[in-house]
């Protein structure tokens, strides 16, 4: 079905958000907390070590050295990094915007 052109947009759409929707509920189910990277997030361009994004890096470039490091990366194993870093970074900035409540009350 998704060889259709008229229909695979729509199939590959509902499929998504059928595993976001799956995800949602294992992680209330679990106790856990999923969060979402916005979708246009470097993760395999960023080096995992600096910080430096490259300007281009085909698909089928599978293994590269970073420019400014010269560090050696899987491309898949660095972008799972990089998302996880962004998934906590998420999480640690959502913490500490949040008012403790002991402070908040000796006001």
């Amino acid at each position: 079905m998704l060889k259709n052109r008229k229909l695979s947009a729509a199939i590959a759409d509902a499929s998504w958000s059928e595993l976001i929707r799956q995800l949602e509920y294992k992680c209330q189910w679990y106790g856990r907390t999923l969060v979402k990277i916005d979708r246009w997030f470097p993760s395999t361009k960023r080096c995992g070590k600096c910080g430096h994004i490259v300007d281009k890096l085909p698909l089928d470039v599978r293994v590269c050295n970073c420019p400014e490091c010269g560090t050696h990366h899987d491309r898949d194993i660095n972008a799972a990094n990089n998302i996880l870093a962004a998934g906590l970074a998420v999480i640690d900035s959502v913490a500490n915007v949040r008012p403790d409540r002991d402070e908040s009350k000796a006001r």
